[in-house]
Order: structure tokens, then sequence, then C-alpha cells
């Protein structure tokens, strides 16, 4: 047993030179990922359960499958510093973590000038703004820490702009015409799935309607 190697789980572990506070800054942007995954989108079906965050989370699921198996046929090896991080086990070609963020960012984009989202925004490109800063200091964080060639990132980012936009037309112009029987479906019924992408601004919309539930119930207890 004593002579067995171990091996870390490295879906939160990054590791960067000591004292290095730049390094130190851009190992948490490289957890942003795994925060949007955990933190975003499954508090998104606990809490809203809408059927485009749900395909949204769908389709970057399949776009890590498809890494995955890309990476199993290219094989090719991550950059020599991979010794110091461990990680020279694995593949890194495209890289998964540039991959993961551009499709994040190019699918976020096209929901928000399409209009779908909790809020009526009028400023739409300041709003993408933030996403797509995020995937380049994602993409940089992975080659600084040593993580991945400048080759790797970049392929892992044109592969996951290609694989967000023609998700979100599979979505908008296949699936979406499904929604109501999805809505309808006895899923849908059990889980209170909806789709609200024809409400402009969902949380009026359902501040108004809360409060006018509750001052239909105070007319009914007078």
């Amino acid at each position: 047993m004593s002579d067995t190697p171990l091996k870390a789980v490295t879906l939160t572990l990054v590791r960067y030179r000591k004292g290095d506070q730049l390094g130190h800054f851009l190992a948490w942007v490289s957890l942003i990922p795994v925060f949007i995954s955990l933190g975003g989108f499954l508090t998104h079906f606990l809490f809203r359960r809408e059927l485009h965050g749900m395909f949204f989370a769908f389709g970057l699921l399949i776009s890590q499958v498809i890494n995955g198996i890309i990476k199993t046929f290219v094989q090719q090896a991550r950059p020599e510093t991979c010794v110091l991080l461990d990680m020279c086990d694995s593949h890194g070609w495209p890289s998964s973590h540039s991959q993961y963020m551009f499709f994040f960012a190019v699918y976020f984009t096209l929901l928000t000038h399409e209009g779908i989202g909790l809020l009526e925004i009028k400023n739409k490109w300041a709003v993408t703004f933030f996403p797509w800063s995020v995937a380049l200091l994602t993409m940089f964080s992975r080659v600084y820490l040593g993580y991945h060639t400048v080759s790797q990132v970049f392929a892992g980012a044109v592969l996951g702009i290609l694989l967000g936009a023609g998700w979100f037309w599979v979505v908008t112009n296949v699936i979406q015409e499904y929604f109501p029987l999805m809505e309808e479906s006895m899923f849908g019924r059990m889980f209170y799935v909806k789709d609200t992408s024809h409400i402009k601004n969902v949380l009026k919309f359902e501040y108004d309607n809360a409060r006018a539930a509750r001052k239909n119930m105070a007319a009914k207890d007078d």
C-alpha cells in the first residue's frame, strides 16, 4: 500500500509559485469554470429552473466531453512545466479551461443580444464585456501557470467559440420549439421547469405578480 503512488483530485487543485501574487490571482481565475458549474448552474436549477439555462449548462457539458475525446485522440503533451505541476500524465490540446470559458462567453453574449435573460438590458455590450474579459484572463492564466502552451489555449478558445455558437443555434432554432412540451411533460410539472424567454423583464414580472398575489390574499382574509 505504501508503494502505491498518490494522485490528486485536480478539479480544484491549481498550483502557482510561492510568493507570486499574480500567480495566486490567476490560480483563482483558473477556478472560475468550477464556480460557474457548481455555484452558477447548480444554483440556477435549484432556484430558477429555466429551460434556456439548463440547455446552456448541457451545452457546456457536451463541449467538455468533446474536449476529452479530442485530447484522447490527439494526445499532445503539456509543456515541460507539467513536471512541477504533477500533470504530465494528462494531455494538453485543446485546453478545456479555455474551451469552457469561450463557450460560456459566446453563448452568454448571444443570449444577451437576443434579449433572453432575467432583466431587460439596454447596454448589452457593457454586460457582455465581463465574460469575455474573464475568458481571456482564464486563457492567459493557463499559460502563465504552466498548464498549457499558447497553441493549446488558442485551440480551446476557437473550439469553444465554434461549439458555443453552434449549440446556441441548435437550441434557439430546433430545441426551443419543444420548450412548451417540456413544460407540460411529467418532468416539467414535477420540477416546475419553465421557459420565460418571451418575458422581457422576468424579475419585474415575478415581482409584480408576487405583490399582486399577496394583495389578493390580504383582500380574501379581510
